[in-house]
Parts: C-alpha cells; sequence; structure tokens
C-alpha cells in the first residue's frame, strides 16, 4: 500500500508539472500550441483506454499508476526541452 501512496503521490506531482508545462505552451499560441492542444487530447484518450484495457483484464492497480506515470514524466522531459 505504501509504494502505491507513493507512486499516486509522485503521479500528481509530476501531473502538475506537465500542466504548467502545458499551460505555458499554450498560451503563446500560434501552430505549434495546437499542435500540443491536439497532442494532449490524443494522448489522455489512449492512455485512459489502455489503463482501463489493462484494470479489466486483471493487472493491478499499481502497475497502471506506474504506467501512466512514465508516460507523465515522458510528457514532462519533452516539454521542459522546448
Amino acid at each position: 500500500m505504501s509504494n502505491m501512496f507513493f507512486d499516486l503521490s509522485m503521479l500528481a506531482f509530476e501531473s502538475q508539472q506537465a500542466i504548467w508545462l502545458r499551460t505555458i505552451k499554450l498560451s503563446t499560441g500560434g501552430p505549434a500550441a495546437d499542435r500540443e492542444a491536439k497532442l494532449m487530447v490524443d494522448e489522455k484518450l489512449s492512455a485512459a483506454m489502455q489503463a482501463a484495457g489493462r484494470l479489466m483484464g486483471g493487472t493491478h492497480p499499481s502497475a497502471v499508476v506506474k504506467a501512466y506515470r512514465r508516460k507523465v514524466r515522458a510528457n514532462v522531459r519533452r516539454l521542459s526541452k522546448s
């Protein structure tokens, strides 16, 4: 349970980083912001479907959270570079 709590806490923290970086990118407007908005929606839909499928398939919730964290961290790294 403690690992799950840690992973959920880190997911919340890392998600806030991604939200902050995306907000900055979206606020600049232009084609790059349009691409980011589309990518954001596409990623969220894909991640939600993957998570739901894994949970319905019997994957332990902590594994689903860890997979979601990897995606969020990848976004933070990508958005930090631009």
